[in-house]
Formats: C-alpha cells, sequence, structure tokens
C-alpha cells in the first residue's frame, strides 16, 4: 500500500513539472516575436539568434511587412513583383538588408530601382539576396552559395557571419515558407553597378 502511494505522488510530480515547463514555453513564445529594434543594424554587435521554435508563422513577407526597419525592402519586393513568389511555398532563405542599408546606396540609386523601367534590374539584385532551401545559423558553413539570382554569394564564418562582406546582424527569423536573416548592406550581384545608377 505505501508503495502504490509512493508511485502516485511521483507520478504527480512528474506531470506537474512537466506542465510548468510547457507554461514556461509558452510564455516565451508569446514573448519573441521579432522587432525592429532587434532588426535594427549594431556596430560591431555579434550576430543574435533568435531560436526556431518562437518565430512567427507568417511567411517571409507577412515578417518583414511587420517589421518597421524592412519598409523599403517590402517596398522594393512589390516594386519588383515578388510578393507572390516570397510568399509561396518555398522555403526560402532570404538575407534581408535594413532601411539603414539601403539608405547607405549611393544618392539616387534606390529611387532608380523603384522606377518601372528598373523592375528587371531590382528583380535581379532582391532574388540576389535569397537562396533555396531553409538554411539555419547552425547549418551555415563558410564558402561560395548560389542564389535564386543564379550567381554565387561569398559566406565567410570568421569573426562573425558576413555575406559578401555584409555582417550578419540577427539570424534566424523563421517563417511558415523559410528563414530570414537581416544584414547590414545591399548585396550587388558581379555585374550590377550602382554607380550607374546614381544622380549626378
Amino acid at each position: 500500500m505505501r508503495l502504490a502511494r509512493t508511485s502516485a505522488i511521483v507520478a504527480f510530480a512528474a506531470v506537474a513539472a512537466l506542465t510548468l515547463a510547457a507554461c514556461s514555453s509558452s510564455s516565451e513564445e508569446a514573448t519573441s516575436t521579432p522587432s525592429a529594434e532587434a532588426s535594427a543594424p549594431a556596430e560591431s554587435a555579434p550576430a543574435e539568434t533568435a531560436p526556431a521554435e518562437t518565430a512567427t508563422v507568417g511567411t517571409i513577407v507577412d515578417i518583414a511587412a511587420s517589421a518597421p526597419d524592412f519598409s523599403t525592402l517590402v517596398a522594393a519586393v512589390q516594386a519588383a513583383g515578388l510578393v507572390e513568389t516570397l510568399s509561396g511555398e518555398g522555403p526560402f532563405t532570404v538575407f534581408a538588408p535594413t532601411n539603414e542599408a539601403f539608405a547607405a546606396l549611393p544618392a539616387g540609386v534606390l529611387d532608380a530601382l523603384l522606377l518601372p523601367e528598373n523592375k528587371d534590374l531590382l528583380v535581379q539584385i532582391l532574388t540576389y539576396h535569397a537562396v533555396s532551401g531553409t538554411v539555419l545559423a547552425a547549418d551555415v558553413m563558410a564558402g561560395e552559395v548560389p542564389t535564386v539570382e543564379g550567381q554565387n554569394i561569398t559566406i565567410a564564418t570568421e569573426g562573425g557571419v558576413t555575406v559578401n562582406g555584409a555582417a550578419v546582424l540577427q539570424t534566424d527569423i523563421i517563417a511558415s515558407n523559410g528563414v530570414i536573416h537581416v544584414i547590414d548592406a545591399v548585396l550587388l550581384p558581379p555585374g550590377v553597378d550602382a554607380a550607374a545608377l546614381a544622380t549626378p
């Protein structure tokens, strides 16, 4: 009789512990949606990693549209007609430049890229920021990686992860159709001369 009672107490304690753990996990999930502050560039700050299980369930476009620091990227995606593509099944890994990264382009370049006559060039630049498949921070390896645009980007891991020299500021923002890594510069494919679009 005493043995049965002891077993019941142990079983109850185990269930209570699991329940507390589940509640703790739910609380963490509710407070970990990526914010503009988390996405904002920080000089020489180490890349942050958002745990995969705490990310929102929206698409890449949904997540970008919900973060104020990606408003320029969203405008560019809309101008390029890529909303449907980046809202599709994917999966995609997107290296997403912040508003500050776009603002660092030479004067007049961004405005020129958003013009209808430069749509093809804008599509080329934006698809150069995307890789097929879901590549999480833990899976990143140094080397050449083919992009959706067709040409390679170069990933380096010494002293922090960089993509073509652009620093990765935040990693593993999980979407329903892939993952976003935040970078501090706009990547230009080989052969694209941004200076040619700059205001004289």
